[in-house]
């Protein structure tokens, strides 16, 4: 998982308010509940110390989201009387969360919102197509691609003059408006590094498009009829393929670096344990992160509240460093920051699924000298 979404939130020093809430609007009294909610969470930030300026810039922030159909939560952060970061979530938050402190509270946002996996959909016939990119933390990326050939389009029926003929060329208008949208879709691909493509829509058309895709996008397309493209048709079989494809891709992405952390752990390469993780993190060593979310976890962390890329696991250390007023905050936030930071990735995983040492490991990117081997 790449957090440079949440870099905006480290750029400043805190004390940092973030609250998450069950936003739903399902009703006719939902927006009470949803008021009532927020007012249980207000008092419990205005205990906490937060200021009246930043509880107000929160209120406006949860009061003037747009409407969404459905159940959703909210996770707004918010600096000093400025809201600097808005997230609808997919689903309503296990339980509403009031968190003040020096540093914003951002697991549960990272681990509702799960891996981002680039990809672009095609809902295709055999005149052209609707594409969609999407990556992360951007605006999807809409095109509308027309084929070149207009006619015909449709076979004839069978015994109809130069039947033979007008099959033929109805099948070769089908295949170069499929080379149209398939050289459209490889170069919406490319630009927002794709990692599976979705088509659907009329059979014949996403055969012959999967046909006419470079080699190295057609192994990486998944192929359904769940979907149709002309106005009003339902697209909810395309959609749960979708989805279905995203998540197989980054479940395969989390594969991928679990099997390189044991490789590495059995050459002793790979810091496991909070200390050599941290260790690793201020040296800008580690490429991702291996942590099991354990909301019940006391472990605390030492950072810096003016220099973000400070962080240790005792105040010694950071005295020793310069910092005149460490602070002792919850180990997992410190984490993010300092994974965001550098640059590395996040992978989250259960409690059994890979050995770690107190729930943390990571993969580097390379090892030196000062690397610590337990």
């Amino acid at each position: 998982m790449d957090l440079h979404f949440l870099r905006p939130l480290y750029d400043r020093p805190g004390p940092w308010t973030s609250v998450y809430l069950d936003a739903t609007r399902a009703g006719a009294s939902a927006g009470h509940e949803v008021d009532l909610r927020w007012r249980a969470l207000r008092e419990r930030l205005a205990g906490q110390g937060a200021d009246l300026a930043t509880l107000d810039a929160i209120e406006d922030a949860v009061r003037g989201h747009p409407y969404q159909p459905g159940h959703y939560g909210l996770a707004v952060f918010a600096h000093d009387g400025t809201v600097a970061l808005v997230e609808p979530l997919p689903a309503p938050p296990p339980a509403d969360v009031a968190h003040h402190g020096p540093l914003p509270h951002a697991m549960p946002l990272v681990a509702q919102r799960g891996e981002d996996v680039p990809y672009v959909r095609v809902l295709a016939d055999r005149t052209g197509a609707d594409l969609t990119g999407v990556v992360a933390h951007d605006i999807p990326r809409q095109r509308t691609v027309t084929g070149r050939e207009s006619f015909p389009l449709h076979r004839v029926q069978a015994g109809g003059w130069s039947h033979r003929h007008y099959q033929q060329a109805a099948e070769e208008s089908w295949s170069r408006n499929a080379g149209d949208v398939a050289a459209a879709a490889a170069d919406l691909a490319e630009s927002v590094g794709a990692e599976v493509i979705v088509v659907g829509g009329d059979i014949r058309a996403t055969q012959l498009f999967v046909e006419r895709l470079p080699d190295r996008w057609r192994d990486r397309t998944v192929r359904t009829d769940a979907a149709a493209r002309h106005p009003g048709a339902d697209q909810a079989g395309l959609d749960e393929v979708t989805v279905r494809a995203v998540a197989e891709a980054a479940d395969r992405h989390a594969r991928d670096v679990i099997d390189r952390y044991r490789a590495q752990r059995g050459d002793g390469s790979a810091p496991t344990g909070l200390a050599d993780v941290v260790a690793g993190l201020r040296r800008g060593q580690l490429d991702t992160v291996l942590l099991v979310d354990d909301v019940s976890s006391t472990d605390t962390l030492w950072i810096s509240p003016d220099d973000p890329d400070l962080v240790a696991t005792d105040e010694r250390a950071l005295r020793e460093s310069g910092v005149a007023d460490p602070q002792e905050v919850r180990a997992d936030a410190a984490l993010l920051r300092a994974i965001a930071r550098t640059g590395a990735r996040l992978v989250l995983v259960g409690p059994d699924e890979v050995p770690l040492t107190r729930g943390i490991g990571a993969v580097p990117r390379y090892a030196d000298a000062g690397t610590v081997r337990s």
